[in-house]
């Protein structure tokens, strides 16, 4: 159930930043792609980064949950994959190149999915190597 919670939390950024882009492509009267303009690739790039990482991270947080590691660890990789995509999707909207939400939303979206791969991988080994 805690995976539930953050994949809510996440699915509302991902409808909030499809919003932003909706916005966008009425106001600049931009059908498909981003028409040449940059502030509508930023938001184009926001929901696609988004909705290319968080399903991955969800799966492995759920499965995470489901092999029995520790709630609080579960909630804080939850939290931190949340607080790690808004900082991602605030870059992106406050500036076209380098930015601190960028780089630390970035940062924190790929230690963590890395931790969660090994913890997921030792964690199969482990319970393999026991029969």
């Amino acid at each position: 159930m805690i995976t539930l919670l953050y994949a809510a939390l996440c699915t509302l950024l991902v409808l909030g930043l499809a919003i932003r882009v909706m916005l966008a492509r009425g106001r600049l009267k931009v059908g498909l792609g981003d028409g040449g303009h940059g502030e509508l690739n930023r938001r184009v790039r926001a929901h696609s980064n988004a909705v290319e990482y968080v399903p991955l991270a969800l799966i492995l947080l759920g499965g995470m949950e489901l092999n029995g590691y520790p709630d609080w660890l579960v909630h804080v990789f939850g939290a931190t994959l949340v607080v790690s995509r808004v900082l991602h999707a605030w870059g992106l909207a406050v500036s076209e190149g380098r930015s601190t939400g960028r780089f630390w939303g970035t940062l924190l979206t790929l230690l963590l999915m890395v931790a969660m791969c090994v913890m997921a991988i030792f964690g199969f080994a482990a319970g393999f190597s026991a029969y």
